[in-house]
């Protein structure tokens, strides 16, 4: 698992040997089952996760307040966590690190303000569409249902969506 965030990071930075070396010392690792949850509503959010995303209520991860997302595997999943500290110890001690952190808040600034575009200017189709362009294997892994809830969309849209495109 560290050996896929050094990768990840390195992508956007130069991470040299001895802060990869010092920056596995931040994180720990979790299994989670299948439906377990990483964050339940009305929580502090004291962790990231990390598996080729970064996965936190960011509000309460940030400001230390009671979480608005409850946040569960729908998969057996490992993690990579951090804690808020060793985030803020992390930024100190490594600071290209804090460079990219930027970088991943920029790229997801950049990303939801295109989601929600997509959302206000596009037909439900073109909205399933643009997402399973974006991610065609994570929409092959997650169930219609969360992908609906996801897009906004009811289940019953969703199937009719691809039952269209399947026939087409």
């Amino acid at each position: 698992m560290l050996r896929i965030l050094i990768k990840h990071i390195r992508q956007k930075v130069d991470l040299s040997e001895q802060d990869a070396a010092l920056l596995k010392t931040f994180f720990f690792q979790k299994n989670l089952t299948k439906k377990q949850f990483l964050l339940r509503e009305g929580e502090v959010c004291n962790h990231f996760a990390f598996e080729g995303w970064w996965i936190s209520d960011f509000n309460s991860f940030i400001n230390r307040e009671k979480a608005l997302l409850n946040i569960d595997a729908i998969e057996n999943s490992e993690l990579l966590l951090i804690s808020f500290e060793n985030y803020e110890r992390l930024t100190l001690k490594i600071p290209v690190m804090d460079r990219y952190f930027r970088i991943l808040y920029q790229n997801s600034l950049v990303t939801k303000d295109r989601r929600l575009m997509i959302s206000n200017k596009s037909t439900a189709e073109e909205k399933y569409l643009s997402m399973v362009r974006s991610s065609p294997e994570i929409a092959k892994r997650i169930p219609h249902s969360l992908i609906a809830s996801y897009l906004g969309l009811s289940p019953e849209t969703v199937s009719r969506i691809r039952k269209k495109l399947l026939f087409q």
